[in-house]
């Protein structure tokens, strides 16, 4: 169980939060999208995130987030759970994740923008950049973070 929502995107201001690959979230997304025969969208979304990178910082928005708008919350967390359940072990147990909901964690913190590793609402037009050239990253294979 987390008191957070799943993150699922980069923190770029002070945590190294930079690998999308790194998310579970992001993992289970990926997964989702291949067994749903819906494997392209990886593809699209890399394109777009390369023709964001070449418009001015203010004018690039969030492509990463279409990884995300085909699944509910929920389907995420019943991949994760899927991912990380111990099979190697013989352990035979249920498992289930629960996360809080960004509904939820804005009613806890109603004045608290700092939501965007969990929205991808990014504050400033360098988080926007950062998460798209993350996805580029993620896609070319390259490891370490997106931003300087």
């Amino acid at each position: 169980l987390s008191a957070a929502p799943q993150i699922r995107y980069p923190d770029c201001y002070g945590i190294d939060m930079s690998e999308l690959r790194k998310f579970i979230a992001f993992q289970a997304a990926i997964e989702l999208l291949k067994r749903s025969g819906n494997k392209a969208c990886i593809a699209e979304v890399y394109r777009d995130c390369i023709k964001e990178a070449s418009k001015p910082l203010g004018q690039q928005q969030n492509q990463v987030k279409r990884i995300y708008q085909t699944f509910s919350a929920q389907q995420l967390s019943h991949k994760i759970a899927e991912l990380v359940y111990p099979s190697t072990t013989g352990w035979k147990g249920e498992l289930e994740i629960f996360f809080q909901t960004i509904e939820h964690l804005h009613q806890a913190i109603p004045n608290h923008r700092g939501d965007w590793y969990f929205t991808g609402n990014y504050p400033t037009p360098g988080g926007v950049a950062a998460v798209n050239q993350a996805f580029i990253n993620y896609y070319e294979r390259k490891v370490g973070r997106g931003y300087r």
